[in-house]
C-alpha cells in the first residue's frame, strides 16, 4: 500500500539558513526524532550519500537508514529515502522556498 502526503510548514528562518541546516547531515539529531550515527561519506550532503542513525521508541532503539538521492542546490530541492524498522520506506521530496527576507516555506513530501 502507498500513501502520499506533502506536509507544509513555515519557518521563521531565511531559505539560506533553513538549506545550510539540511545540508549538513551530521547534525539531522538535531532537528529529527533520531540519533545521528554515521555519515558516509562524511561531509556536506550529496547523492549517494548515506546516514545511519538510531530512534527510540517502546523502550529500545531502532535503526534508521536514509540516503540521499538527489540535490538541487539551485532550487534548494533535496530527495531522500529513508528505510525505517517494519519494511517501511519514505520518500522525501524537500523544497526550501522564501516567503520573505526572514521566513520560509518548507515542504516535504
Amino acid at each position: 500500500m502507498t500513501i502520499s502526503v506533502c506536509p507544509v510548514a513555515t519557518v521563521a528562518a531565511p531559505p539560506e539558513h533553513v538549506w545550510a541546516l539540511l545540508m549538513a547531515p551530521e547534525t539531522y539529531s538535531e532537528w529529527w526524532d533520531a540519533q545521528t550515527e554515521r555519515v558516509e561519506p562524511p561531509g556536506p550532503a550529496a547523492a549517494g550519500q548515506l546516514i545511519s542513525a538510531t530512534s527510540k521508541a517502546l523502550g529500545r532503539r531502532w535503526p534508521v537508514s536514509t540516503a540521499v538521492l538527489a540535490i538541487d542546490p539551485q532550487r534548494r530541492i533535496l530527495d531522500l529515502r529513508t528505510t525505517l524498522p517494519l519494511d517501511i520506506v519514505v520518500r522525501n521530496h524537500i523544497v526550501v522556498q522564501p516567503l520573505d527576507a526572514g521566513s520560509s516555506q518548507v515542504s516535504f513530501g
